[in-house]
């Protein structure tokens, strides 16, 4: 017998199947019946009549009791001929989405097919459609990212660019495409955006609304973040750059361009009062949950808001008594730059229970309750306490920081154990001398705090603050200067900070939507109670400290019949002034900004009242008035905390503040009593006690007629009890006027409180 043929054996089996001869073949067929079926796909689906979104639906809004709060959905669309729009404009938006359109079959087979198959393996919404395919999803489809859709879009955009010429296309293109700001179709943007018909819209200009389409609510200048602008100014560059590529524009018209600022939004009709603030937060919300612009924008959903129509009303009529009835808009300049806005949460379940945006939606389109771009000042201090207490840290010294730690609480200490140099100033350059944490808390000592957040460690702090429910940003940097609320936040962020801290240090995320639901859909709402963030010790021990702000310190304008906590802040050069405070079952964050009618930020000082508008008055006030209403005139409610209570009391040591006056300006009870603070025997940062002249006690200074706050804290030991003392008794001056101010990342600074 011969030998075997080798390479036949090799062939035997199942490798027999897979010749190049038979793969080839294979693909051949393949390529055929998915050709054929194309085909058939091709025959089977016509173009549809228009969509039901193009004579699209209300959105209805409601408080939690159902009553309707808005109607929403009136069309802000006019339909124009290509001919009466620029023919540099139209060419923006060819160069922005589609450089190909007019050499194309309305179709981008690669960029779809690559669209289709990230929506199929879930990574999310990609782009790739020409411009016929998405007027095509515009105008006779849904928005609805699925595989099915694309393939009629594509299937469509064939039949329709055979079918239509490139001009009309375009034209319903332009019409169809949703802008942002409500505006539907390029004459509805142009006058939003610039104020002017389509037909005199600049080349820019088009450029900026082409560049829009891409992410509408993002790249609005007006709202946009920095990172927002800087994107939307690279969108406009490139849309230019291709006009000139493609020969539609000069490169000596091109290099003459400056980016065109559009105006500053109107609201719709009916979005007037407080209404359009709580629209807007709410579709944010809401889009932050997964529903796109376009898919709200779309209508036909019924909205179940958490604002409680008592209490929205009750803050309103707060601010108004508080603050509007104070000022006058029309004919002071100077009071005209007051903004209020403020957010009141239900510590329990997170729900936003009322929202003031400022003085109406109409005339004030930002909202002051969620704007970020203002320091929420000493209102950060109770989060250092509370990472200090949460990390158990220690002072320089190695003693475990309490509230009876003592610290030196002298204006511009330089601190100590850092690298980055600061010297804060306190208020009115007061020196305080050794000091509890307690009183610090009371009286917002800036050097108290810069101290102990180098103790704890700027990192974990920021650490602490996001845990609670600050949001990052590049303003938040690490540095000692932190602990005076350097960065910026809103008054929702404030809300649910403290709620959070109110809620025994268990994570609370301010909701408003309570319930969305769509005919064929409904959203279920975001869970707004989370884990445990900080231990409840730590919690309830910060809640403790401010206590005494309310009751004893700068915070004792919002005193009432109720417990509370909270703290004030007044931010550097008086641009911003907050009273942020709780009682067992409501959390309110009240903030005022200057702000000057382009938009900058400005000094409160001299507008509500003379010298500086701190916290401890005009938010404090409105905060007392909200919550007294809200609580239907008091609450018998009381805080369930748990503290370290184990050591003996020990008060502050003896009084050595100075400053240049000799003599402090206040505002408060001049009547002094022990700090309500849990003992500590730590000394590591108190210097060596001053020798100062005996101080004879000032006459009481006259202060704005309020109730006066309990000069004994129920937590302080018994008035028969005597205090220890180190030293000869002497009579502390008056504490200074309750109010803060700040910042900077080094040196000596502004004073806060």
């Amino acid at each position: 017998m011969g030998r075997p043929d080798k390479s036949k054996a090799k062939r035997r089996g199942i490798r027999r199947f897979f010749s190049w001869k038979k793969l080839l073949g294979t693909f051949f067929v393949f390529c055929l019946l998915a050709m054929g079926a194309l085909y058939v796909v091709y025959l089977l689906v016509p173009v549809p009549t228009a969509n039901a979104e193009a004579t699209m639906q209300s959105n209805i809004y409601k408080y939690a009791n159902g009553k309707i709060l808005a109607r929403t959905g009136q069309i802000n669309r006019e339909i124009v001929g290509l001919e009466k729009i620029p023919e540099k404009v139209q060419k923006a938006f060819v160069a922005a989405e589609n450089k190909s359109f007019y050499r194309d079959n309305g179709v981008d087979i690669k960029g779809t097919t690559r669209a289709a198959w990230s929506t199929l393996t879930g990574q999310g919404k990609q782009g790739g459609s020409t411009i016929t395919q998405q007027y095509v999803k515009n105008f006779y489809l849904s928005q609805d990212q699925t595989a099915t859709r694309k393939l009629k879009e594509m299937v469509i955009a064939v039949k329709v660019d055979q079918e239509t010429s490139k001009s009309e296309i375009l034209a319903g293109y332009m019409n169809t495409s949703y802008y942002g700001r409500s505006a539907y179709g390029i004459q509805a943007a142009a006058r939003a955006y610039y104020g002017v018909d389509a037909t005199q819209l600049t080349t820019a200009q088009g450029a900026y609304l082409a560049s829009l389409l891409q992410a509408p609510n993002q790249y609005d200048w007006t709202s946009a973040s920095a990172t927002g602008r800087k994107l939307v100014e690279e969108r406009w560059n490139y849309v230019l750059d291709n006009m000139v590529g493609e020969d539609w524009l000069s490169q000596t018209e091109r290099a003459g361009m400056k980016f065109p600022v559009p105006q500053k939004p109107k609201p719709a009709p009916g979005m007037e009062g407080q209404t359009g603030y709580i629209v807007e937060a709410a579709n944010q919300e809401l889009m932050r949950q997964g529903i796109s612009e376009e898919d709200i924008k779309a209508g036909g959903w019924t909205i179940t808001l958490n604002i409680d129509e008592k209490k929205q009303k009750d803050l309103v009529k707060a601010v108004d008594r508080q603050l509007e009835a104070k000022l006058d808009r029309k004919g002071d300049k100077k009071q005209a730059t007051v903004q209020a806005g403020a957010t009141s949460v239900d510590p329990k379940s997170g729900a936003v229970v009322a929202m003031y945006g400022g003085v109406g939606a109409t005339q004030h389109w930002m909202s002051n309750a969620t704007r970020r771009d203002y320091q929420p000042a000493s209102t950060f201090k109770p989060i250092v306490l509370a990472s200090a207490l949460d990390n158990m840290a220690e002072t320089q010294d190695g003693q475990t920081i309490g509230l009876g730690t003592i610290y030196d609480g002298n204006s511009q200490r330089k601190v100590v154990g850092s690298d980055i140099d600061f010297a804060p100033e306190n208020e009115d350059d007061y020196s305080y001398g050794p000091v509890t944490v307690q009183k610090a808390t009371n009286k917002s000592i800036n050097s108290v705090f810069a101290q102990m957040i180098v103790d704890v460690t700027p990192a974990k702090t920021k650490k602490t603050a996001l845990a609670l429910g600050m949001k990052d940003g590049q303003d938040f940097g690490e540095t000692p200067a932190m602990s005076l609320g350097t960065m910026g936040a809103s008054t929702i962020d404030m809300a649910g900070v403290y709620a959070t801290l109110d809620n025994h240090g268990k994570r609370v995320t301010p909701t408003l939507v309570k319930a969305a639901t769509h005919k064929d859909r409904k959203l279920e709402p975001a869970e707004a109670i989370g884990s445990q963030v900080i231990s409840r010790e730590a919690a309830d021990t910060v809640t403790k400290a401010m206590q005494g702000v309310v009751q004893s310190g700068s915070g004792f304008r919002a005193a009432g019949d109720y417990q509370a906590a909270g703290k004030t802040g007044t931010s550097e050069n008086n641009r911003s002034a907050w009273f942020v405070g709780y009682t067992p079952e409501l959390v309110t964050a009240v903030g005022l900004f200057g702000e000057d009618t382009k938009g900058n930020q400005v000094t409160l000082t001299n507008t509500i009242n003379e010298g500086r508008a701190n916290g401890g008055r005009t938010p404090a006030q409105i905060w007392g008035d909200y919550t007294t209403s809200a609580l239907g005139g008091g609450s018998d409610a009381e805080f369930d905390l748990e503290t370290d209570n184990t050591a003996t009391y020990e008060p502050d040591p003896e009084p050595t503040g100075t400053s240049e006056t000799s003599e402090e300006p206040t505002e408060e009870p001049t009547t002094e009593s022990p700090d309500p603070t849990p003992p500590s025997t730590s000394t590591a940062t108190t210097p060596p006690e001053p020798t100062r002249d005996p101080v004879t006690t000032p006459p009481e200074p006259t202060r704005d007629p309020v109730t006066t706050p309990p000069t004994q804290d129920p937590t302080t030991p018994p008035p028969t009890t005597e205090p220890p003392t180190t030293g000869p008794t002497t009579v502390q001056p008056p504490d200074p006027d309750p109010e803060e101010g700040q910042t900077g990342n080094s040196g000596t600074q502004r004073p806060g409180r």
